[in-house]
Formats: C-alpha cells, sequence, structure tokens
C-alpha cells in the first residue's frame, strides 16, 4: 500500500508553521527537518510529539546549513564533511526522539541535498556511507526515476534499505526530475488535479510529466509538501482516495 508523506517541523524560533498538526492526522509518514535548514530543538520536540500523538512513522529530513535559503542552495563540501552534517542532523533528531520514547525509521535529505543526491553520485553513496555508519536499519527516501535499480544497487552496498517516492504537488522535467522552483508551474495547487495525477499513479503506475509525457514510476509514498498553501486539502483529497482503495 503506497503511503502519504510530507516534510514537516519546518518552523524555527518565533516563526512556526501551524500545519503540522493539522496535516498529520492524514499522512502516515512525516519527514521532519533537523535544524540545518529549519527546525529548532522546540520545534523538533513539538513536530515528534504531535507525530507520536498520530502514531505516524518519523524520518529525518536533513539539509545544507542554510536557514536564509531554506535549504535550498546547493553548498559544496568535502565528503567527509558532508557525511559529519548528515549524522548531526539524524543524531539530533534521533536523540529528541528517544527522549519521548519514539524512534526514526528512516533518512530523507532535503531540498538542494535531495536534488544533489540525485544527479550526483558520490553525494548519493556520501549520504549512503552517513546512514550505513550510524545505523543500517534506517532507510532512505530517494526519487523513484528511471534508475531506481541503479540506485538500489549502490545501496545495498552499504547494507542501506531504500524508499520510492513521488511527489504529488511537484511538477516533473520529461526527464523524470523535478521542475526547479523558481521556474512557472513546478509547485502545483489543485487539489483535483493533484488528485488525478496520484490516481495515475497510483492505478497505472505513471505520472505526467510537465509536458504531458508518462513517467513510470515504482513508488513506496507519495510527497505532499508542508508548505504548499493548499497542503492540507491535498492531504485529504489524498487520504480519502488511498484509504477507498485499500
Amino acid at each position: 500500500m503506497i503511503k502519504l508523506n510530507s516534510d514537516l517541523g519546518e518552523g524555527f524560533g518565533n516563526w512556526s508553521n501551524d500545519s503540522d498538526s493539522k496535516i498529520m492526522p492524514y499522512i502516515d509518514m512525516a519527514n521532519l527537518a533537523c535544524g540545518f535548514h529549519a527546525g529548532d530543538p522546540m520545534t523538533m520536540t513539538k513536530a515528534i510529539s504531535e507525530a507520536k500523538k498520530n502514531s505516524i512513522t518519523i524520518g529525518a529530513h536533513p539539509g545544507y546549513q542554510d536557514l536564509l535559503g531554506f535549504g535550498r542552495r546547493s553548498i559544496e563540501h568535502e565528503f567527509e564533511e558532508l557525511k559529519a552534517l548528515i549524522i548531526y542532523q539524524i543524531g539530533a533528531l534521533r536523540a529528541l526522539a528517544q527522549s519521548l520514547n519514539y524512534d526514526i525509521n528512516y533518512v530523507k535529505p532535503h531540498g538542494a541535498l535531495y536534488n544533489d543526491m540525485m544527479k550526483h553520485e558520490e553525494i548519493y553513496k556520501t549520504i549512503l556511507e552517513a546512514i550505513s555508519s550510524y545505523d543500517k536499519n534506517l532507510k532512505l527516501m530517494i526519487l523513484s526515476s528511471s534508475k531506481n535499480e541503479q540506485y538500489s544497487s549502490l545501496a545495498k552496498e552499504f547494507e542501506i534499505g531504500v524508499i520510492y517516492e513521488a511527489f504529488a504537488d511537484r511538477a516533473y522535467s520529461d526527464d523524470g526530475f523535478l521542475v526547479l522552483r523558481k521556474e512557472k508551474g513546478a509547485l502545483l495547487h489543485s487539489v483535483k488535479d493533484i488528485l488525478k495525477r496520484v490516481q495515475e499513479l497510483v492505478e497505472f503506475g505513471y505520472i505526467r510529466s510537465i509536458n504531458g509525457k508518462k513517467l513510470a514510476l515504482k513508488v513506496d509514498t507519495i510527497c505532499v509538501h508542508g508548505d504548499n498553501s493548499e497542503a492540507l486539502e491535498i492531504a485529504k483529497a489524498i487520504r480519502r482516495y488511498l484509504d477507498s482503495i485499500k
């Protein structure tokens, strides 16, 4: 059964996003910011508590250390430095979770780090190495694409399982990658249109690119972004649909 996930816990300091408590009842998995692109100890603790209350699986959502850019700008790192950056964030979220008698189950990189992981094999392998050296039981969530077998094979070398993800509210390019946010039409808002593409994905195994090309995808989970202005209505609609086909 395909699960619904969302990127949450993305407040910081005096700025808070009140969508977490509203969205969590409708999702299965919450990807929680770990303090580098968003999130702070109290924001993380509150998000974990909310996830626990709703019996939601949680994962670490590490990104580049870029609060001003919300982690959407690539930052060049030496591989050992990047490895430490990943472990640091995973460990922070796990420590807070365990203090609440809860735990994390997977890792999903955020923003530019997610995109870089999918485009640069060395970055992907560095993230795998970081997770493997910390806890081989944690899975890595990646963008489902035509290169699934290649990415899965690399993950096996590090004894890490992968979770294949597709995006409900993001446009795809014809080559199967996400359209850059700065481009027109990159973020989708129509609940009706998003639900239709989710239905096609679940029932027929493909998602349409921004130009209408059918992209065949193997999918374990579908993401709705918590910072989408229509996130709550989108999550509700997809939840009703997924529940109807159980």
